[in-house]
């Protein structure tokens, strides 16, 4: 007999962790396991910002999937664009753009999400994003080109637009991106005699009353002071009403002259939710707590794309936020539960404890809550780093981040612009690929084609 298929989409934080589970527990001839994945590679998204500011190079947060010892898994190089759930069929676009198609006996939904946008005028054209390391890559070379072109300039009112820099989203991802990026701009302008120190000024708005308030009322306007006492210019309750090549137009009317928006406004799950017509809360895959996908044989999802409820909190439409550290754990949790259904025996809810919230300001900077305890500066710096360290997956990504650190902490920022995606276009629209997935028809007409062939 043909061994069971296990297909897992997406080398996220859940997608990784769920194949690493499997690899360990499944006995070589028990199943086949297929990764569907543009990249070999898993990217350790709460690093970006330092990535995007310099302090890591990029190859330091992309962990090798293949260094793994056990590492067994077929890798699709592509990205899964449709799935038909009831004829157990996932459609993959290969990086080629061929289209292929994956049959499954279990598959695992982590697909991971896209950035959330919204219906404002000239925002995917203009803003850029920060989930990928392209656009970490791409936003560093723009920052200091900003510096390069405003230091050439001699029209005061360009280079006033130039060292402006703009970052909507309060949460951890715009708060780290602002601070650092801060952090090597006011390093960087000293090697710019020409230019008045006081022209640059960061903006970080965001919709929400509070800034990050999932710290909690103090450590939050702990952070807000730090970015504040830096210059970093705080506006809460307002967002973007009007994006150009230029100027942003805020919603309380403001007009700021800038070429640099970075839009961190939170993310919604991939659209490949979409294409399984199942039910779904506020765009995420409705699932149990044992992480499968009510009426989907063979199928379980998790991650940001799964809305998985928190039993934790013991309410009652509580589910889990989609953070790194449940993405993590919900992976092992539905190894353990796809290898439960094909022995046949029981699944298990996903439970877990709360092992708090560290946000990396930049250099000294940081605000850290390790099992409830609130900590700031220099202990919060070693908690959060220390975190991020030990969650790398391979020894290799664990020496190149310690490395980079220590030689930053030495030498400081370096301003090199690697120029490699000077002309490549990198808005939102240009990284999200949100056109690549098909429709529920036309994931019905391809799986009904293939059936058609194999008939002939």
């Amino acid at each position: 007999m043909a061994r069971p298929k296990i297909l897992v989409v997406g080398a996220g934080f859940a997608g990784v962790g769920c194949v690493r589970r499997l690899e360990r527990t499944l006995a070589p001839d028990e199943a086949d396991l297929c990764l569907v994945t543009p990249f070999s590679y898993q990217l350790y998204l709460p690093l970006l910002p330092q990535v995007a500011s310099g302090i890591l190079t990029p190859q330091s947060v992309a962990v090798s999937l293949r260094r793994s010892q056990r590492f067994r898994t077929r890798i699709i190089p592509g990205g899964a664009i449709g799935v038909d759930a009831k004829a157990k069929v996932c459609v993959i676009r290969k990086i080629t753009g061929d289209i292929v198609y994956e049959r499954y006996d279990r598959i695992v939904l982590a697909p991971g999400s896209i950035t959330r946008t919204f219906d404002i005028p000239g925002l995917a054209e203009h803003a850029r994003g920060m989930k990928t390391l392209a656009e970490a890559a791409f936003i560093r070379d723009h920052v200091i080109s900003q510096l390069d072109l405003a230091d050439a300039s001699q029209d005061e009112a360009e280079r006033v637009s130039r060292l402006q820099f703009v970052v909507v989203g309060g949460g951890y991802a715009g708060t780290e991106t602002a601070a650092c990026l801060q952090r090597l701009t006011t390093n960087a302008i000293k090697r710019y005699p020409r230019l008045d120190p006081g022209l640059i000024k960061w903006h970080l708005i965001d919709i929400a009353p509070k800034l990050m308030p999932e710290l909690g009322e103090k450590l939050g306007r702990s952070a807000q002071k730090i970015l504040a006492d830096r210059g970093v210019e705080i506006s809460l309750g307002v967002s973007i009403a009007k994006a150009g090549p230029q100027e942003v137009t805020f919603t309380d009317g403001r007009v700021v002259p800038t070429r640099t928006l970075i839009w961190t406004a939170g993310v919604v799950a991939s659209p490949l939710v979409a294409t399984l017509e199942a039910e779904t809360v506020k765009g995420r895959l409705a699932v149990g707590a044992d992480m499968a996908v009510p009426g989907a044989d063979g199928v379980f999802a998790l991650g940001d794309a799964a809305a998985v409820p928190d039993l934790a909190k013991g309410e009652d439409g509580a589910f889990c936020p989609p953070t790194a550290q449940h993405a993590m754990r919900q992976g092992r949790t539905v190894a353990d539960n796809v290898l439960a259904s094909l022995r046949g025996q029981p699944l298990t809810p996903y439970k877990h404890k709360d092992l708090g919230l560290v946000v990396d300001l930049g250099g000294k900077d940081a605000v850290s809550k390790p099992l409830g305890v609130e900590l700031r500066g220099l202990p919060a710096q070693a908690v959060a780093r220390g975190y991020h360290w030990s969650a790398l997956r391979t020894n290799v990504a664990k020496t190149r981040v310690l490395t980079n650190w220590l030689l930053n902490a030495v030498a400081g920022d370096d301003f090199v612009r690697t120029g490699f995606l000077a002309r490549t276009p990198s808005s939102l629209r240009d990284f999200e690929y949100t056109d690549a997935y098909l429709s529920p028809e036309q994931v019905r007409e391809h799986t009904a084609s293939l059936s058609a062939a194999r008939a002939d």
